[in-house]
């Protein structure tokens, strides 16, 4: 159980890197194929941005670390639920825009990869 453990938090920090650095190479390892972002939105509705969709995204604006943005990324809480599911929370930053992540997990031919992202933005300033 330790190595999973291990492995998802390996995983987190892969995609925390590749958000800092716009790496989509990144966020592909660690990304599944069918997975999207869900969040809500200010009008009450629910967006969901398909995993290739929001790559283009990320490929198309400066990432925080050419920005020059300072990193505060954390790892709240590491949740293994199971044998083959995760949960992780996590808190990254794009100043003016703070995120709460929460990855969903799931072990697929043996590697811990994230299924879906839910998150939250709180903007300050």
């Amino acid at each position: 159980m330790n190595s999973d453990i291990k492995a998802i938090e390996a995983a987190t920090w892969t995609y925390l890197n590749g958000l800092y650095e716009g790496d989509v190479g990144k966020l592909e390892q660690v990304f599944h194929p069918t997975s999207a972002l869900t969040s809500a939105q200010e009008d009450g509705h629910i967006k969901i941005v398909p995993r290739a969709e929001w790559f283009e995204a990320v490929r198309n604006r400066p990432s925080p670390k050419a920005a020059g943005m300072t990193r505060s990324d954390h790892i709240l809480t590491i949740d293994l639920v199971g044998p083959t599911l995760a949960l992780v929370k996590v808190k990254c930053q794009m100043p003016p825009r703070y995120f709460t992540d929460l990855l969903s997990f799931l072990k697929v031919e043996s590697k811990w990869v994230i299924a879906q992202k839910v998150f939250m933005t709180e903007t300050q300033g």
